[in-house]
């Protein structure tokens, strides 16, 4: 059988290896992006560059963007890819944009033809690099089984539940554990360092023992670099830390340590740190 076409909306820090390992999977891919630089690297990786009218050659079209608005304006927008799309192609949406915006589009999609999966993603850079993504499926699972194959060179399928949405609102508890075990090890590490102590050997003597945190391990090394290169930009942390504070509030649930962490996260950018590596949340406790 002939290996499904797969259009791939959005090549940042994410989305360009995760394009690359299904190019290298033998699917052929085609991408839309705005950034010329990395439509550059997409060429060098033998993945097809273009408009959004080549997405009607698509199997499937993955859409790997920032916000819930850059979500609706490169699908649902007036040159969006829902108006190319060929009727029974699947758009599987991997941003993280909280369950309304997905369920908006599924909605959208629906009247032009097109099935959704909502399908958010965690396991950062590394984890694209590597293949190894936890992929947080939401919806119907016959969908699911028709694109299978290509979701599997990403990484591990996660089934969250039947509904567009229901993969979002695991995702939505992901980020609150991924916010506060960042904010936290910033705040371990700025404390080791005001109590004199040498924070490298702290960071190798908790990170093997019960206050570890995987964020503790990822990010803990970039905090002790003076200018870490941005993998992921700390703006997304304020995002998607407020995606999880406004899906606390419409279920009337109080976040006290999500506010806490989202306060530093927001402290940082405000003091000029958001587009850089999101582990200069330490920039918080200066």
């Amino acid at each position: 059988m002939t290996a499904p076409t797969v259009g791939f909306i959005g090549l940042g820090a994410m989305g360009l290896p995760m394009a690359q390992r299904i190019a290298s999977a033998g699917h052929p891919v085609l991408a839309v992006e705005a950034s010329p630089a990395r439509c550059d690297q997409a060429r060098a990786a033998d993945i097809t560059v273009g408009d959004v009218a080549t997405l009607r050659e698509a199997d499937l079209v993955i859409v790997m963007v920032a916000t819930a608005d850059q979500l609706h304006q490169v699908l649902a927008g007036p040159d969006g890819a829902l108006s190319v799309m060929a009727v029974g192609t699947t758009c599987v949406v991997m941003s993280t944009v909280g369950p309304a915006a997905v369920e908006k589009i599924g909605a959208q999609a629906a009247e032009c033809g097109v099935d959704v999966l909502d399908v958010p993603v965690t396991g950062g850079v590394s984890g694209a690099e590597a293949g190894t993504l936890s992929l947080l499926v939401g919806g119907d699972p016959e969908v699911v089984t028709r694109v299978e194959d290509v979701l599997r060179c990403l990484g591990s399928i996660l089934l969250c539940g039947s509904r567009v949405g229901d993969g979002q609102a695991v995702k939505v508890i992901n980020q609150l554990l991924c916010s506060v075990h960042l904010a936290a090890a910033a705040e371990a590490l700025m404390l080791a360092e005001r109590l004199g102590l040498d924070s490298a050997k702290v960071l190798e003597a908790v990170n093997s023992g019960a206050g570890s945190s995987w964020m503790l391990g990822d990010r803990g090394p970039r905090m002790l670099e003076d200018t870490p290169e941005p993998l992921t930009m700390l703006d997304i942390f304020v995002k998607d830390s407020t995606l999880v504070a406004e899906a606390a509030a419409d279920a009337g649930f109080g976040v006290p340590i999500l506010e806490a962490a989202r306060e530093r996260f927001r402290r940082a950018a405000d003091s000029g740190y958001g587009r850089c590596d999101d582990s200069e949340v330490r920039r918080a406790y200066l």
